[in-house]
């Protein structure tokens, strides 16, 4: 086992499937301890026991991510549990792909408070902390839904170009204080987020997510006095993506 991140703690929203589930094998496997996040519990169990039965350190704690005295529950589970928060992944996402005429007031609230506004909320509170520790970092999983537009994806695109704007914005103001924050333009994966809803998507126009999990690991193992404020990873037939 690798030991670049050693020493580290590090929180991943959405963490029981997907890229989360990569994530957290990708940042356990080079040392760091990981607390696997979701609102699904029992997967996320699954996940922190198989990285368990490898010799890695994980745990898993129940997270939903739209409601603000749950994420700062889980962030003082986190500290109680490791005496500090290191890393700070904002994965969780969730989508509803309909037209405009469609799309239902509820359903663009539920978007933007899992995508946007849970993630401005996890790294309000999340930053303290890593001020008070001198140094943190915080990975906010965008898309490349921030950066151009298609039908019937209304919410998820306000979400997205959202948290683009949210994450820029808190790299400068973290910046001062050691704190770095990241923007990951995640292209498509292999995932349950795609592929339930659109089964029929060839998986040669997709990328495995571990190496979107890759990727984060080599951002977080770059050296203090550098940051990387945004990266796209996209696969090489990318087609929403010229």
């Amino acid at each position: 086992m690798e030991q670049g991140l050693r020493g580290q703690v590090a929180l991943v929203t959405g963490g029981a499937q997907g890229l989360g589930s990569a994530t957290c094998q990708a940042l356990a496997e080079v040392g760091a301890s990981v607390v696997v996040a979701d609102i699904q519990i029992d997967l996320a169990e699954q996940v922190a026991a198989n990285l368990r039965e490898r010799g890695l350190e994980a745990i898993a704690l129940p997270l939903d991510v739209t409601n603000e005295q749950h994420i700062e529950a889980v962030l003082q589970k986190t500290v109680d549990h490791y005496g500090q928060l290191n890393i700070l992944v904002n994965n969780a996402g969730t989508d509803k792909t309909v037209s405009v005429e469609e799309l239902s007031i509820a359903d663009i609230d539920r978007v933007l408070s899992v995508n946007l506004r849970g993630p401005f909320i996890l790294s309000k509170f999340a930053l303290p902390l890593m001020k008070q520790q001198g140094k943190g970092h915080i990975i906010n999983i965008s898309s490349t839904a921030a950066k151009r537009t298609w039908a019937n994806a209304t919410a998820y695109h306000a979400s997205k170009w959202g948290l683009m704007g949210l994450s820029h914005a808190l790299h400068v103001e973290a910046r001062p204080f050691n704190v770095k924050v990241t923007a990951v333009v995640a292209g498509g994966m292999q995932t349950p987020f795609i592929l339930d809803r659109f089964p029929d998507t060839p998986l040669e126009k997709l990328q495995d997510p571990k190496h979107v999990a890759n990727t984060i690991r080599f951002i977080l193992m770059q050296p203090d006095e550098t940051v990387i404020p945004e990266v796209m990873v996209l696969p090489l037939q990318e087609s929403s993506w010229p």
